[in-house]
């Protein structure tokens, strides 16, 4: 069922509103995918929606707005209002758009949301202002079964936030930082690292990993995670 929908965020970041801002704004892949701004009013967007978008609202270390719509009536508006508070910066972020299965998307979105901000806190405390390198990839689609994220969680050896884990993909050692049913959340001194569980909507496994050492290769880590994923659920 076809419904417009509104999933909200609000809480604090580790750093000032110019370096949340720029986290946000500049698009780098250190939290989210890479994502392109046209630093003004009107500004062009490119990388979050299909067709691109526009900046409607474009206040350094205050306020910005995304908006991106399409011939059928779909629309997405994204806002992000910024204040300094007790050293740092209180976010409030408000995501209103359309969607086409509601009881399943809405779902998704929210959580999807809550982990997405998780990550910002945490580049913010952990890399603040670093350069990443981005890549993602999905499972095959032996993945999408109801249980299917348990084998993520189950070869990680995740079972609490502050676990130390460690992988041979490729040779990946951290600490857990963020774990629900369907998500999972791996820092290291080099990247953060992002599982999935979209399984839980009928959708593949997932990953989206951002890495900061300045000798990364991202390709050769997108094709070992892919071999891993394929690996998992083979």
């Amino acid at each position: 069922m076809t419904k417009e929908s509104e999933v909200r965020f609000e809480g604090f970041l580790p750093t000032t509103p110019a370096d949340t801002w720029a986290a946000i704004t500049t698009g780098t892949g250190g939290w989210l995918w890479p994502i392109r701004y046209e630093p003004r009013d009107g500004g062009a967007e490119s990388g979050l929606t299909p067709n691109g978008g526009m900046v409607t609202v474009w206040k350094p270390s205050r306020h910005f707005v995304t908006y991106a719509e399409d011939e059928k009536g779909w629309f997405n508006t994204l806002e992000y209002v910024l204040a300094p508070k007790d050293g740092g910066t209180h976010l409030r972020y408000e995501h209103t758009t359309v969607l086409d299965d509601w009881d399943v998307e809405y779902d998704a979105c929210r959580r999807h949301t809550d982990f997405y901000h998780h990550s910002l806190g945490e580049y913010l405390a952990h890399f603040n202002r670093r350069e990443a390198k981005y890549f993602k990839a999905d499972a095959p689609e032996a993945s999408t079964a109801p249980e299917a994220f348990e084998a993520v969680l189950t070869a990680v050896g995740a079972t609490a936030v502050g676990d130390r884990v460690h992988l041979d993909v490729p040779g990946v050692e951290g600490v857990v930082d963020y774990l629900t049913s369907t998500f999972l959340g791996i820092r290291t001194e080099n990247a953060l690292y992002r599982f999935y569980g979209r399984n839980a909507w009928g959708w593949p496994v997932g990953i989206g990993h951002h890495l900061f050492a300045e000798d990364a290769d991202a390709d050769k880590a997108e094709k070992a995670w892919t071999a891993w994923l394929n690996d998992l659920y083979a």
